[in-house]
């Protein structure tokens, strides 16, 4: 994880990625395959950020302020001048000071987030085990309508005993706006996280 004296190369999005979370992206702006190569020479990661104003493509957007680290797992080269990846979420962190390069690229200084660990409480067993029954679900229909091409949108290892987990992996799958979703990942109580996220499965009978 990136020391306060460091900065981190960001990546603007029109997405919300949480610990754990596995995100696709297509990389094909000059600055952002030159940013990506320079992470996967350093095995180092970049930061996933909400955007808060303008656009993922062109001048620098506004980052919101917290967002979190994405890891390369994987990665291919389709064609000249496009980088497929996959990545997953690890650490939370909070922006302290952002600076923009010539190329708009945009760095940040960070304070990292702890990402604490709590068991799941009784009252929200059904949360857990709804969720366990959606992923297997989703991994059914994705190997049944894709074959051999089907790449898991989970991480393999499940952990449905830890309350942030469970609560992380719903708010990427609700059809909530991002806005909401930025929210979520902003609380640092997993247990109240996961409040919130039971509350509207219990209001739209999910479970």
């Amino acid at each position: 994880m990136p020391e306060n004296e460091n900065w981190l190369p960001l990546f603007p999005l029109n997405t919300v990625l949480f610990p754990d979370g596995i995100l696709p992206l297509k990389v094909f702006e000059t600055r952002y395959i030159d940013m990506v190569r320079d992470c996967m020479k350093k095995d180092a990661p970049f930061g996933v950020v909400l955007i808060k104003s303008g656009q993922e493509i062109g001048v620098a957007a506004e980052p919101e302020t917290v967002g979190c680290l994405a890891h390369i797992t994987n990665w291919d080269a389709p064609q000249l001048g496009v980088l497929l990846l996959r990545t997953q979420g690890s650490a939370r962190f909070r922006i302290l000071e952002t600076r923009s390069h010539k190329d708009q690229h945009l760095e940040a200084r960070v304070d990292m987030l702890e990402n604490i660990s709590s068991e799941i409480k009784k009252e929200h067993a059904a949360c857990a085990n709804t969720l366990e029954i959606v992923i297997h679900d989703i991994n059914s229909k994705g190997r049944a309508e894709h074959g051999a091409d089907f790449e898991n949108p989970f991480a393999e290892t499940l952990q449905l005993n830890d309350a942030g987990w469970v609560a992380d992996r719903w708010s990427e799958i609700l059809p909530i706006p991002l806005k909401a979703k930025q929210k979520l990942l902003e609380l640092d109580d997993p247990q109240i996280r996961l409040t919130i996220i039971d509350q509207y499965l219990q209001q739209h009978h999910i479970i």
